[in-house]
């Protein structure tokens, strides 16, 4: 078959949203949709269960219900409907305050700037749309803590200066316990108050009710509170107020956003496999990687503004899908690697090893059809900035085809908040289809738990370590036997002690066993 003929038989398109998927550069069979259909009509059952309000993290009994979020008519109950439209409009009435200046400052001054402190998909997300789709010049402009490293946080502090005075604070955390956002709230307190400044006068809080964020913002008496629901995950959080109230401020147009969301459930919950973009992805990701992962998905769009896409799906496909077990308990060791780039920076960076190096990959190209909003110049007689940039991706694409390395192409007609939307939903859902079709639970994530734990005892271990230094000074493993830990972890933590002025270093050799640590 021709390429002309398999990409007319293997191209999808939805007009009505000005949407399309090209498969057909994937070199499954044609009997693929038959082989699969069994698996395809229990990922279609198990679906349609989530989205009428299954318990779909064992771990913790809760439902999964991000696709309420734009739709919340399918919530099963009223009162979750009732408080899914109630949040919403009291996310957009609060933004169109700070807009307005009916909420201001401490100073009586309107807010100028957001500063979102969060981890993961608290800020991930939101750093998405601030991204791709907030105006040139936003209403407020926004900065992130993403992160415990203060010396990023430091970074962004010195760069709002002087401006937070008018600077509101989102401290995003569904059980106000996570240590990486409760650090940077703490850091955030305390660059307000070196200012001069009232960090409650400034504050705002998106998390679970009676959170210990909760309890802590409300003795404060914080600005206000939006709430944070446990059936909603973090990675696919964008939705709610941890999305939608970052996004109003920045001047976004939420309901567009969540509009274009809930149009593509609808075109994925009603199609067949054959014309699901949702389930074609899935089945694309099953085919390459043999159902078990074997290859990475490289994520490249052609537009700026997307350049966080790859980073968001790398967390939304890595964390829902990276399992040690399936639902039957066997170990399978589940997942799928995601990395990307953008267009056309791909072609001076990593696509000469596409082409020729390990094939152990396929290719999402994201097309974005317009180019600008604005007239384009003639860089050469003829053509434009964004005619070489649609030669770039097809002629990466051709190239790639030659040498047999598969890739999805998948357009939308401009980049705008109805289809970022749109294309959020597509892979939130391909995510679940594709975990169903390899036997697995993508609402849980047991090993970031255990990742916790282990940082957790990394720091109960420290304090003891640091309460073992003397003024003679001892080595890793004098001070591991005092403690019965293991001296490389010892080392590390004395290290981590030097370089922090809290601990002298005293280098005798070539070997960390002969390395000294004394107290300050």
């Amino acid at each position: 078959m021709s390429h002309w003929d398999r990409f007319q038989k293997y191209f999808v398109r939805y007009s009505n949203l000005g949407f399309s998927i090209d498969i057909s550069r994937m070199a499954f069979e044609d009997d693929l949709f038959s082989k699969m259909a069994g698996r395809i009509e229990s990922a279609y059952k198990a679906m349609t269960e989530l989205e009428a309000g299954a318990i779909a993290n064992p771990d913790e009994q809760r439902m999964v219900g991000h696709y309420w979020l734009r739709n919340a008519r399918l919530a099963p109950n009223d009162a979750l409907q009732q408080e899914i439209s109630e949040t919403l409009a009291a996310t957009l009435k609060f933004a169109a305050d700070i807009h307005a200046g009916t909420v201001t400052a401490a100073n009586g001054k309107k807010f100028t700037r957001v500063l979102v402190v969060g981890i993961g998909g608290s800020a991930l997300g939101p750093q998405l749309v601030a991204n791709a789709i907030t105006p040139a010049n936003p209403p407020l402009s926004i900065s992130f803590l993403d992160n415990t490293d203060p010396d990023g946080i430091d970074r962004v502090v010195a760069q709002i200066g002087d401006e937070l005075a008018t600077t509101i604070t989102l401290v995003i955390s569904k059980s106000g316990g996570t240590k990486e956002t409760r650090n940077g709230m703490l850091e955030a307190e305390a660059a307000y108050k070196a200012a001069g400044l009232d960090f409650a006068k400034h504050a705002v809080a998106v998390t679970g009710a009676g959170s210990e964020l909760d309890k802590h913002s409300t003795a404060q008496g914080w600005l206000a509170r939006f709430p944070m629901w446990d059936w909603v995950g973090g990675r696919t959080s964008l939705m709610s107020a941890v999305g939608t109230l970052a996004a109003a401020l920045q001047g976004v147009d939420v309901l567009q956003f969540l509009a274009g969301a809930a149009a593509m459930d609808v075109e994925t919950r009603q199609r067949p496999a054959s014309e699901n973009a949702a389930m074609l992805l899935a089945l694309m990701w099953h085919h390459a990687g043999k159902g078990q992962g074997l290859k990475d998905m490289v994520v490249l769009p052609y537009k700026d503004r997307l350049v966080l896409f790859s980073k968001y799906l790398q967390q939304l496909v890595m964390e829902s899908l990276g399992k040690e077990h399936d639902l039957d308990g066997k170990v399978v060791n589940q997942g799928i690697a995601v990395y990307g780039n953008k267009g056309s920076t791909d072609q001076h960076a990593y696509v000469q090893q596409l082409r020729d190096g390990v094939n152990n990959f396929f290719v999402t190209f994201i097309e974005v059809g317009k180019a600008r909003d604005t007239a384009s110049i003639e860089v050469d007689p003829g053509f434009t900035t964004g005619d070489y940039l649609q030669g770039f991706l097809r002629g990466t694409r051709k190239a790639l085809a030659e040498k047999g390395r598969e890739s999805i192409t998948l357009n939308i007609s401009e980049l705008n908040a109805f289809n970022l939307g749109m294309l959020i939903a597509l892979f939130e859902r391909a995510v679940s289809f594709y975990a169903s079709l390899v036997n697995i639970n993508a609402y849980h994530q047991p090993g970031v738990e255990a990742g916790k734990k282990a940082a957790t005892d990394f720091l109960a271990q420290l304090a003891k370590v640091r309460a073992e230094l003397t003024v003679t000074g001892r080595t890793a493993d004098e001070v591991a036997a005092k403690l019965g830990i293991d001296p490389e972890d010892a080392y590390h933590m004395l290290n981590h002690l030097a370089a922090n002025a809290q601990a002298k270093m005293v280098l005798t050799g070539d070997s960390p066993a002969l390395d000294q640590f004394a107290a300050p």
